[in-house]
């Protein structure tokens, strides 16, 4: 059986020397794992090297990292927002227009989640706490992989709520930044108890494009619901490569 290559996207550094492209491992062992090949897409690729890419690619990943520049939803910078690339942006919108134009199956975790919903003209708050008045802590500073909120799934009619197979489960959170306006053609389908949107896909329900605001990844050894996620994710790319 032929293993799908799957793109994914990486940080990079914001005002230091050298200038490096990176991601956290977890992302490419989660992965491996559950039977897909990881191909780094950094920002620093030109149009030729990527397009050479994307032409083999059956799926892909947006990673987290660091804050999307709020001119892409038209409102001024909040003094917390940081470790801003345009770089990075530019890159990851293009990608979630190519994957919606060329039906590759798109899986989008944290700033990933909101990348997909920035490219379909949503919005974000900038700081959820200073924007919201939220009193959960959507910024956990304990381990990562340890759960820190409970998130609630919509189940009826939705693909996340087929993937985990229950309508609540608890989650880790690594974010300052959340959906505020919801992206066209998205539909929102998971919620942090303050209300925040923890999970989006596509109203059509056709193609596979999921989105979640945790951490899946930091989990894959253990977590059922994070193998779930990998694991199905990888299935829709495997079936684009035949």
């Amino acid at each position: 059986m032929t293993a799908p290559l799957i793109g994914v996207s990486t940080s990079i550094t914001v005002g230091k020397e050298p200038e490096r492209a990176y991601v956290n491992t977890a992302y490419l062992r989660a992965i491996q794992d559950a039977g897909g090949l990881p191909v780094l897409l950094p920002p620093q690729l030109d149009a030729q090297a990527l397009g050479a890419l994307w032409e083999r690619l059956d799926g892909l990943i947006l990673t987290g990292g660091g804050d999307i520049d709020p001119s892409h939803f038209a409102e001024p910078r909040h003094a917390t927002t940081d470790e801003v690339s345009p770089a990075r942006d530019a890159l990851e919108v293009a990608l979630v227009r190519k994957a919606l134009d060329d039906d590759v199956p798109l899986f989008a975790i944290c700033r990933g989640l909101q990348v997909v919903n920035v490219a379909l003209g949503g919005s974000l708050y900038q700081d959820i706490k200073d924007q919201t008045g939220s009193p959960i802590e959507h910024s956990q500073r304990d381990r990562r992989d340890q759960p820190t909120h409970a998130v609630k799934v919509m189940g009826e009619g939705t693909r996340l709520g087929r993937i985990l197979g229950r309508l609540e489960l608890e989650v880790n959170s690594m974010h300052h930044q959340a959906i505020k306006t919801l992206g066209r053609g998205l539909r929102e389908v998971a919620w942090a108890p303050d209300g925040i949107i923890e999970g989006v896909e596509l109203a059509d329900g056709d193609r596979f494009v999921v989105g979640v605001q945790w951490h899946p990844e930091r989990g894959w050894r253990d977590d059922p619901f994070a193998k779930a996620l990998f694991t199905t994710f990888i299935e829709q790319a495997r079936l684009r490569s035949v």
